[in-house]
């Protein structure tokens, strides 16, 4: 990310890419019925896509009933803080080549429990944010 004096920035696609690539956790938000739900997931970027390991359950039957989701994530340090945003299309992986290729990323659960679909999520959106994290200007 490049420095600015600006106390609010707007990242490039590669900057939210490099973000998305160097961290791997983040929230999913999915909304069917006009319920909103949103589920930390562990993920892995590929610089083109979004992949998560989930059980079946609520996410597999919400990304079912509507795929349209938003994908985020930030993070902070004590001079600067950052946000990304990706909305996009969700997608369970079916066919076992896209299946084999998604075993050799370096996902795995975070919580030992049996995690063996995947979904890809395939981006229409891509928006970031960096933030000087400076004192509060004088009013």
């Amino acid at each position: 990310m490049e420095s600015t004096l600006d106390p609010v920035a707007t990242l490039s696609d590669e900057d939210c890419w490099a973000l998305l690539n160097a961290n791997t956790l983040g929230r999913l938000a999915l909304s069917v019925g006009g319920e909103v739900d949103i589920f930390p997931v562990n993920f892995h970027a590929d610089g083109k896509t979004i992949l998560f390991r989930t059980a079946p359950g609520t996410k597999l039957l919400e990304i079912a009933v509507h795929n349209s989701v938003a994908f985020e994530i930030d993070g902070h340090t004590p001079e600067r803080a950052w946000s990304v945003v990706v909305k996009g299309i969700a997608k369970p992986l079916e066919s076992q080549d896209d299946i084999t290729e998604a075993d050799t990323s370096p996902l795995s659960p975070w919580v030992p429990t049996l995690k063996y679909r995947y979904v890809r999520i395939h981006p229409t959106m891509l928006s970031g944010r960096a933030f000087q994290r400076t004192e509060e200007p004088e009013r």
